[in-house]
């Protein structure tokens, strides 16, 4: 058991009416000092105040309601409030009393608290479950987002849709395609960082026979398979100088050639384009030509980052989590509030896909309800800091620990952290170097 005030007479008081129960608790007049005994050994019950200086006792709350899940937690108070008493409780705080307490006060509610095995379970609003475009999120963000395909899904206006990787670029082509008058043609989508240099041409605009060793027969490309319908071109940053010289004809024209063809052919295609990096650094750099930059961002659509829309984290959890059961043929799975807390604060460097791949995960791995014991460790809070310990750091030394967090959570996989960064692997290496 453990007994956390600022006030050593309180500490006093609360531990004499402990050893009048037969227990034996350990003190501690800060939350630094609690954490630390917390961590050094088993505890079944934390009685706190919530006002102390420097670290309060809601944070310790939500600590151990993020780490330490299975223990119960008795709040003490001298100053009560309804609105603290429901955040604490949904923090994990079983049981809240007010200053001054008795023995026998103290001693039915510790009964209480350590028979009490209950957790809150977190609703989302029912008429906020539904989608927009196929797209699910309220935030002024996705709004901004869904005016802007409402304006121009009806139009042949090439569209650059921007964002860091996993915000969801594609999804969105397909909510212009789909909710267009092209949405019984077809919608293709091309990664052009997939595809090696010296088969995007040949890819994108099909090739004859003999252009090329292995070219045995004529193949149409995705620009001729996408006729009267639409073509999403992912990572475009990455096309060669000679597909984007191509690209800005095909544009322009609304014609395509061949490889090793001397004909132009007419298409009618929307094109869609979308990058994670920034191409105005790339056209700033020579490396992406200016011209076709502009044809392409006629329109632009910014997917704004998953930490940057919080709101719409309890909606994407949701519809994820009755998706994957629904396929699965099992019940959602329950997500208490303090869990779903959890995943609201985190920051997601992984955006929308990295939040449905974890979802995905935990309806395939469990069968009723999450617990915070199911969250990895880089998803609940950090431990407080004692004040005055902390150092302010340089942009640099900030920048190797974000990067080795993402190598680690990415398993060092270097694509996927380059990909997270916004950078390319050749910047990467040269920031681990």
């Amino acid at each position: 058991m453990l007994l956390v005030d600022d006030s050593r007479d309180m500490l006093e008081l609360l531990r004499r009416y402990m050893n009048g129960m037969g227990l034996t608790p350990f003190t501690c007049n800060n939350v630094v000092d609690a954490i630390e005994v917390l961590e050094q050994g088993p505890v079944d019950l934390v009685i706190t105040d919530l006002n102390m200086p420097e670290v309060s006792g809601t944070q310790l709350v939500r600590y151990i309601g993020q780490h330490f899940p299975k223990i119960p937690v008795l709040v003490i108070t001298g100053f009560p409030d309804v609105q603290v008493a429901v955040d604490v409780m949904k923090q994990g705080a079983v049981e809240f009393l007010v200053k001054p307490v008795t023995e026998a006060e103290l001693r039915t509610a510790v009964e209480k608290v350590l028979g009490t095995n209950t957790e809150e379970v977190a609703e989302v609003p029912a008429e906020s479950h539904g989608q927009v475009l196929g797209m699910v999120g309220r935030s002024a963000g996705m709004q901004e987002v869904y005016r802007i395909i409402e304006r121009t899904r009806n139009n042949n206006a090439t569209i650059l849709v921007s964002g860091e990787s996993g915000t969801g670029k594609e999804v969105v082509a397909r909510a212009v395609h789909y909710n267009s008058d092209r949405s019984t043609a077809p919608f293709l989508a091309v990664n052009c960082g997939a595809i090696p240099d010296q088969l995007l041409e040949s890819e994108l605009f099909g090739h004859t026979k003999g252009a090329f060793t292995g070219a045995t027969t004529n193949r149409a490309g995705f620009f001729q398979a996408a006729d009267g319908g639409t073509l999403f071109l992912d990572e475009i940053g990455n096309a060669t100088a000679a597909v984007q010289a191509k690209l800005l004809r095909a544009v322009q024209e609304k014609e395509v050639t061949m490889l090793g063809g001397t004909k132009p052919q007419r298409v009618n295609v929307r094109l869609i384009s979308a990058s994670n990096a920034d191409l105005n650094e790339l056209v700033r750099t020579g490396t992406f030509r200016e011209d076709l930059y502009y044809r392409l961002n006629l329109i632009n659509i910014h997917l704004p980052a998953l930490r940057d829309r919080k709101e719409d984290i309890p909606l994407l959890i949701n519809h994820f989590n009755a998706k994957y059961s629904k396929d699965m043929g099992k019940k959602p799975l329950r997500i208490p509030v303090r869990v779903m807390d959890a995943l609201e604060a985190y920051l997601w460097p992984g955006n929308v896909r990295e939040l449905e791949n974890f979802i995905h995960r935990l309806v395939i791995m469990k069968d009723n309800a999450v617990a915070m014991e199911d969250l990895p460790d880089t998803m609940k809070m950090d431990s407080p800091e004692r004040p005055g310990d902390g150092t302010l750091q340089t942009l640099a030394e900030v920048e190797k620990q974000y990067i080795q967090r993402v190598l680690e959570s990415t398993g060092q996989n270097k694509t996927k952290a380059a990909e997270i960064l916004g950078i390319d692997r050749k910047t990467l290496r040269e920031k681990l170097k």
